[in-house]
């Protein structure tokens, strides 16, 4: 069992993420920490194989965490989970030891994906290697994620238009507000916004006050 340490500032978040690493074997979350303080009490006291470590945290950056526990002898390895798309930032985690990067909002599929070929590096890594094409082996197992499939009849692009459109309508928009906005019909639109909804991008709520039917509106969720 992969023993996981969730560090995330917000509670709710926590809670999800420690749901999904829960839903993949060979993982268990051993603890979870608000804040890098709480990080090292923990790290002090209970063995754990993997950090999914927020960055911001609300008494410190957390590459000054995992740069202090590297300087106490701590070998966990970590996966940061983070809004943040700074390159340089993702330079500093390599130099540091960060096997992956997270970006959110994110679904369990993209999660769970990254999680598996942790543990495939970690099985690939363990020994020694017979010679440059295993090391190279590894590190693609880690390096190099498998592109995520969409249903039948969806197109990136206009996934990316949708997703665009709803992430930047403040009060969330409805089928056919997405449809004018993209250039495409509602229906279509509707199945792109489901499809948010069921990867857990998006939520979706009936919208009353006028005559017939409600319209469903759709909501871009700002954490998983």
């Amino acid at each position: 069992m992969i023993r996981v340490l969730v560090v995330e500032d917000d509670p709710v978040a926590a809670d999800a993420h420690e749901l999904y690493v829960g839903r993949v074997p060979g993982f268990g979350v051993t603890a979870k920490a608000h804040s890098r303080a709480e990080a090292v009490r923990i790290l002090d006291r209970t063995p754990v194989d993997l950090l999914l470590l927020d960055l911001h945290l609300p008494d410190g950056h957390g590459l000054q965490l995992v740069r202090s526990l590297r300087a106490a002898g701590h070998t966990a390895d970590v996966i940061a989970v983070t809004s943040a798309r700074d390159l340089a930032v993702v330079r500093e985690g390599v130099s540091l030891g960060v096997v992956q990067y997270v970006l959110k909002p994110f679904t369990f599929a993209t999660l769970r994906d990254r999680l598996v070929r942790y543990a495939d590096f970690r099985g690939a890594a363990a020994g020694e290697a017979s010679g440059q094409d295993e090391v190279d082996r590894a590190l693609a197992t880690l390096r190099t994620p498998e592109p995520a499939s969409l249903p039948k009849g969806l197109s990136a692009p206009t996934l990316e238009a949708v997703t665009r459109t709803l992430r930047t309508a403040a009060d969330g928009t409805t089928a056919t507000a997405a449809g004018e906005a993209v250039g495409i019909s509602r229906i279509t639109a509707r199945r792109y916004l489901e499809h948010l909804v069921t990867t857990g991008r998006a939520v979706r709520r009936p919208q009353y006050g006028q005559i017939g039917r409600p319209e469903l509106q759709y909501r871009w969720l700002s954490s998983p």
